[in-house]
């Protein structure tokens, strides 16, 4: 089975509640193999719209990757990121 990326593009309208949100779904992704690839580093913007933000993790699989963001513990922690964002987030299955 394939891995897959979950890749976010994110502008941050307020750092306090979006840090809680890091805080609390960084454990969330964890527990569902998510490992973080880049979170938040410098990034060159060659085309589309800019976003400050940027963040990948590899998950064990696409299955994996979307029940971490149905999950309790993660949707708990998206509460602090709605309304503290403008956030692009898709999962794209790796070749294999």
């Amino acid at each position: 089975m394939p891995t897959a990326l979950w890749i976010a593009h994110v502008h941050v309208t307020d750092a306090e509640a979006y840090g809680r949100y890091a805080k609390e779904a960084g454990p969330a992704i964890a527990a569902h193999g998510g490992v973080f690839l880049a979170r938040g580093g410098r990034y060159v913007q060659l085309e589309g719209k800019d976003r400050a933000r940027n963040v990948v993790a590899r998950f064990p699989s696409l299955e994996a990757a979307v029940e971490c963001y149905n999950s309790a513990a993660y949707r708990a922690a998206l509460a602090h990121a709605k309304g503290a964002s403008v956030r692009d987030l898709m999962v794209v299955e790796e070749i294999e």
